[in-house]
């Protein structure tokens, strides 16, 4: 399993913006136009015992927002995490407040 820092440096090989979380905005930094790539922690899956925590295992989502669906960044996140053997799982929606289409990527890291 590859651990945060080395999935975060990663994800910026891929050439579209990244994000922990979300996007600050501010006036000298605004949000990039779709599309860009987000990651978050969502919750874990530690192993312990004797009350104690022996392996930190956290879920993370890779979120991609796009105007259109975009094949060729999907094929980019995909190809790279089998590269890597990171093991994933896929969900997809359409905000329509935004008008964007959002692709979930479910993997697991070890922190």
């Amino acid at each position: 399993m590859m651990k945060l820092k080395e999935f975060a440096k990663l994800l910026g090989t891929i050439g579209y913006p990244v994000a922990y979380n979300h996007f600050k905005k501010t006036e000298s930094n605004p949000v990039p136009d779709p599309p860009y790539i987000v990651y978050l922690e969502e919750d874990s899956d530690n192993f312990g015992a004797d009350n104690k925590v022996w392996k930190k295992i956290l879920n993370y989502r890779i979120e991609i927002y796009s105007d259109e669906k975009d094949l060729n960044l999907e094929k980019a996140i995909e190809d790279l995490l089998d590269s890597n053997d990171i093991y994933y799982e896929t969900d997809e929606s359409y905000i329509d407040q935004e008008n964007l289409y959002m692709r979930i990527y479910y993997v697991t890291l070890i922190k």
